[in-house]
C-alpha cells in the first residue's frame, strides 16, 4: 500500500465510507487540471464541490467531466 492508500483508508474508516466509494486517480486528475488551468487554491475546493454534487446524487465520473471541461475552457 501506498501512503495514500493509507491515508483513505483511515480517513474513509474515520468517516464511515467505503473505500471503494474514492476514486483517488480521477479526483488527482481534476484537481491537477484545474491548479494548472484555473488557479492552485481551486482544485482543494473543486474536489469538495465534486464531493457535494456527488453527495448529493452525482455520478462521479459526469460531474467531474464537466468540472475538468469547464477549467479546459476557463478564461477567467
Amino acid at each position: 500500500m501506498t501512503k495514500m492508500d493509507d491515508w483513505v483508508a483511515s480517513a474513509t474508516a474515520e468517516l464511515g465510507i467505503e473505500p471503494d466509494r474514492v476514486p483517488v486517480p480521477m479526483v488527482l486528475d481534476l484537481a491537477r487540471d484545474v491548479a494548472h488551468q484555473v488557479l492552485r487554491p481551486a482544485a482543494p475546493v473543486t474536489a469538495y464541490l465534486l464531493g457535494l454534487a456527488v453527495g448529493a446524487g452525482a455520478d462521479p465520473t459526469e460531474a467531474a467531466r464537466r468540472l475538468t471541461d469547464l477549467a479546459e475552457r476557463w478564461e477567467g
